[in-house]
């Protein structure tokens, strides 16, 4: 069986960085090999991880909607070439990027091989490390069904909290079977506000931690610098390998 983690989050909560964390820490922890899967339409987690790709998923399941007519290979066989194509590979992980969510038009055949495909895929891999959208529509029509351990990731206002409460609720609205979920506060500075609190302890959240607000991060970030490279020291890096320690628990 693989252990699957996912992370979401509204944008700028640093839930990307934290998901190339994740993925240090299982490297780091002899935890491989490791897939790790960019589901968020704004693609940023190769960046992160200090790769490049080439092709996305999606255009994997456009070019196989429009090879209707196309007799000399089948659509089945032509996605899971074309995903095999769009799997990155590097020393301890791999990464594939689902790309953008459907256009115009019928996808309810592309979707159905795309996930068969997939989950054939997926099998292949003990850890998974999937980056979500903070709607995550490709986890409620493709990637995963059943999650070990799922992370909300959210900053210490109150409308990044807002945000943070709507996904918690999503993800039981969703056909998804969760086996542990949790809330991470990032980018803190100072101490969290007590109305945050009440309000976690008011919507029955787990709080795996808080990771403080840190300029080492913010200026590899800048630097285009992958996790990889970032000193174990570092506060936000420390407290983030406290948190996976803690919770990702075979």
């Amino acid at each position: 069986m693989s252990m699957i983690i996912g992370m979401a989050g509204k944008g700028g909560t640093g839930k990307t960085t934290l998901a190339g964390l994740a993925v240090r820490y299982l490297v780091k922890t002899g935890k491989t090999p490791i897939l790790a899967v960019d589901a968020d339409s704004n693609a940023n987690l190769a960046d992160v991880l200090g790769l490049t790709y080439d092709r996305t998923l999606s255009e994997a399941r456009e070019e196989m909607k429009s090879s209707v007519g196309n007799v000399s290979i089948t659509k089945d066989t032509l996605i899971e070439l074309r995903t095999q194509e769009a799997i990155v590979e590097s020393d301890d992980f791999d990464l594939v990027v689902m790309g953008q969510p459907e256009g115009s038009g019928c996808y309810c055949a592309a979707n159905s091989i795309l996930s068969s495909v997939l989950e054939k895929t997926l099998k292949n891999y003990p850890y998974q490390v999937i980056d979500n959208e903070a709607g995550m529509e490709h986890i409620s029509r493709l990637t995963a069904r059943y999650m070990d351990i799922f992370f909300v990731v959210s900053d210490a206002s109150r409308r990044g909290f807002t945000a943070a409460v709507r996904i918690w609720r999503l993800v039981d609205e969703l056909k998804i079977t969760i086996k542990h979920k949790y809330l991470i506060l990032n980018r803190v500075r100072g101490e969290v506000p007590q109305e945050v609190l009440d309000l976690i302890k008011k919507e029955d959240m787990v709080l795996a931690g808080v990771i403080p607000d840190d300029s080492i991060i913010y200026e590899a970030d800048q630097a285009g610098k992958p996790t990889s490279v970032l000193d174990a020291t570092a506060p936000a890096v420390a407290q983030a390998n406290n948190i996976f320690q803690k919770t990702l628990v075979e």
